[in-house]
């Protein structure tokens, strides 16, 4: 189930993208929970106060109360990996978007051709970041990690350990099996000490592997060029 909010101060454009979003769910068999707001102050009380959970928001730049952009800033840390799709007719408000890591920029002026392949994307994207997990069994303990919130995962002596987004945890195996035991083309190694889960890669920079949690893994020389076009097959075949 895929919860998605929607939200303009104009009735007429939150009914419009809601039946985008009720078309693109049906084309890619996905089922879908539609909330629909015309007050930003709303959905940000729902967030930030009832503790609501999104994985997709849909959100005009020019509201009262609160405009996309501030709102954006405000939901960010109640829901750090929600995907946000701007709707705007101020193009000037692009790079701004891309600084608070928005998933897509759709102007209004291009919206008929433009919002649904934003919305199928952002759909695709957020099923194939849930599902799968990776199971940690000793004689005392018992632990599920979903691979989607794995960042890497790097040789620590004779164990393996998993960074996430709650912390850490160690396995005593080795890399490549731990690698093995995954067995999902998400995870690359980068250099033969780490492997990266590429769904959090948001920039190769200067061979590094820059993440969205602000980590940066070194990317060895000899696998820069093979991680690269890992990278653009994987989301070439995926987006």
């Amino acid at each position: 189930m895929i919860r998605i909010a929607i939200c303009d101060d104009e009735n007429q454009y939150v009914e419009n993208h809601t039946k985008v979003v009720e078309q693109v769910l049906q084309q890619c068999g996905s089922v879908g929970e539609i909330s629909q707001y015309t007050h930003s102050d709303n959905l940000l009380y729902d967030i930030t106060e009832d503790q609501f959970f999104y994985d997709l928001i849909l959100l005009d730049v020019e509201m009262p109360e609160y405009s996309g952009m501030e709102l954006a800033e405000k939901i960010k840390p109640h829901l750090p990996n929600v995907k946000i799709i701007f709707i705007t007719s101020h193009i000037e408000y692009a790079i701004d978007a891309f600084e608070l890591s928005i998933f897509r920029y759709v102007p209004k002026n291009d919206m008929k051709k433009r919002l649904p392949a934003a919305i199928r994307d952002a759909v695709k994207l957020i099923e194939l970041e849930s599902g799968k997990v990776y199971t940690i069994q000793t004689n005392t303990r018992l632990e599920k990690i979903p691979y989607k919130e794995i960042y890497y995962i790097e040789r620590d002596g004779k164990n393996a350990r998993l960074i996430t987004e709650l912390g850490e945890s160690k396995v005593r195996k080795s890399l490549q099996q731990v690698f093995e035991e995954l067995d999902s083309e998400e995870f690359i190694f980068v250099e033969r000490g780490c492997i990266v889960n590429m769904i959090h890669i948001v920039q190769i920079k200067e061979g590094m592997a820059v993440l969205k949690n602000g980590e940066s893994c070194v990317i060895s020389r000899s696998h820069l060029q093979p991680v690269k076009e890992q990278i653009n097959a994987y989301w070439g075949a995926h987006i």
